[in-house]
């Protein structure tokens, strides 16, 4: 299980790396977007898999649950529409309103009493951070399911950020999170001040503001832009 996480972890960071630089659209883009999917649904299954009953590790755990669903949520924006897909998105509005709360439950717990999470585990904050954003994402399916349609800027926004933020977990969790699997020389080192391994983690941070805000700038544009004037 654990090569199975290594590899698919290796395969999501470089699939989606060319992903999220190759044109929008493209076949590349295409191609790789599918990899990295393919790739992050294998390695968050089976980082949940080791985490929750294999170490006991409820905070890592509460992120590979919620970065799997990101991407299953991205994923099939881009395939069908709301109606086609309503059973599913509707299932997955669930899981999210209740992973919200599984973590939040976890979170008042290790306040209650620290001794709850083992120390192993990932940072509790996590737990109230990710608890909180899942909650905030069932509520936008919710909002989505009752509209029963999402196009054009909206549907694109929606896609590029939940990919990317899955992208930003893998990337944050392999090279911030990892530091011990690479060589002293490179953990000490840095560029203008940054060090090395944060640098690809606000590469990916950058890009995905870049996205989102070319996609919601055009539509903007677009919704201002005068009606065209005939004789």
């Amino acid at each position: 299980m654990k090569w199975i996480h290594i590899i698919a972890g290796l395969l999501a960071i470089a699939s989606g790396a060319i992903a999220l630089y190759a044109t929008k659209g493209s076949p590349l883009h295409r191609k790789s977007g599918t990899m990295f999917t393919i790739a992050m649904l294998f390695m968050t299954s089976s980082a949940a898999i080791i985490s929750l009953f294999l170490r006991t590790d409820h905070v890592n755990g509460v992120v590979a649950l919620f970065t799997a669903y990101l991407v299953c949520t991205a994923w099939l924006v881009t395939k069908r529409t709301v109606q086609e897909n309503r059973v599913l998105l509707r299932g997955l509005a669930i899981y999210a309103l209740l992973l919200g709360a599984y973590a939040l439950s976890l979170w008042f717990n290790f306040l209650a009493d620290p001794k709850t999470l083992v120390t192993r585990s990932g940072p509790p904050q996590a737990l109230l951070v990710f608890g909180i954003l899942s909650l905030l994402c069932s509520a936008l399916d919710i909002r989505m399911l009752w509209a029963g349609h999402i196009a054009g800027a909206h549907r694109l926004a929606r896609h590029l950020w939940r990919m990317s933020f899955a992208m930003l977990i893998a990337t944050g969790s392999f090279f911030a999170g990892q530091m011990q699997v690479f060589p002293a020389f490179i953990r000490k080192s840095a560029i203008l001040g940054l060090p090395v391994l944060v640098i690809p983690v606000l590469l990916v941070l950058g890009t995905m503001l870049y996205w989102l805000g070319r996609t919601l700038i055009k539509r903007q544009r677009a919704v201002l832009k005068p009606p065209a004037m005939h004789n």
